[in-house]
């Protein structure tokens, strides 16, 4: 199945209003109303895929826009979990965003679990202006309770007027590269999150299970890994934790 969703947001009024919403299976967008959002005036829509998505075959491809002074937050209602088909060529993934000065996008979806003989790939290709902040969650599960991931391949590429601030391209499902201690260390679970906001140096930390990267220019990218998603999300928190502990604007949560 191919499928194009496009999501446009802009600030008006003290608030940020959705100006122009498309999509269709097996991808859903649903706008939350009501008090999501209302006491800070961002936007609040959620990601709503299909029970049997991403399935082999499948290419799917958002495209976000984020205005000047206008705030967004993507969050996931389930766990995405990606399957086999008929079909030999691999599932699909695509989120475009661009975010103008003094926006802010926060992505936030429910970990992707990539079951056995699944073959997955993402990419996450985000062009920021040099005043827009952002904050994007990343959560691979390898495999069901019990069984062997399959492949999934995720890259994310984050620039700011196209000068790269983070290109990184992560694999699940080889057994040698995910027992390697430079990797997965044999943990099921990996977990990243970046955030960007306004220059400043962040220092380099690590803990149990968990790392802590600048970025160069600005930013910084927390890793994490465990044997089970609970495990993996609170290490990542840790990490997170670290970063905005750093005095200064530079790493705020949008």
């Amino acid at each position: 199945m191919r499928a194009r969703a496009e999501l446009v947001v802009a600030a008006r009024d003290g608030r940020t209003v959705v100006e122009r919403l498309r999509a269709g299976a097996p991808l859903a967008l649903v706008p939350r109303r009501g008090a999501a959002g209302a006491a800070t005036g961002d936007a609040v829509v959620h990601l709503v895929g299909s029970a049997s998505t991403p399935l082999a075959g499948d290419d799917v491809e958002l495209a976000v826009s984020v205005g000047a002074g206008a705030h967004l937050t993507l969050t996931g209602v389930a766990a995405a979990v990606a399957l086999p088909g008929a079909g030999t060529r691999p599932s699909r993934t695509v989120l475009r965003c661009t975010v103008a000065d003094g926006g802010s996008l926060t992505y936030l979806p429910e970990p992707t679990v990539v079951t056995a003989r699944a073959h997955h790939e993402t990419l996450l290709d985000v062009a920021l202006a040099p005043t827009a902040r952002l904050h994007a969650r990343d959560v691979l599960v390898g495999g069901r309770t019990g069984e062997r991931p399959g492949r999934h391949r995720g890259t994310v590429r984050i620039a700011e007027q196209g000068r790269p601030l983070l290109v990184q391209t992560q694999e699940i499902g080889d057994p040698l590269l995910d027992g390697s201690p430079a990797h997965l260390g044999g943990h099921r679970v990996l977990g990243t999150e970046v955030l960007v906001g306004a220059p400043g140096a962040v220092p380099a930390a690590s803990g149990d299970g968990w790392s802590l990267s600048p970025l160069p220019v600005r930013g910084v990218l927390a890793t994490a890994v465990g044997h089970d998603a609970v495990t993996a999300a609170r290490r990542l928190a840790a990490a997170v934790a670290a970063a905005v502990a750093v005095p200064g604007p530079e790493t705020a949560p949008v």
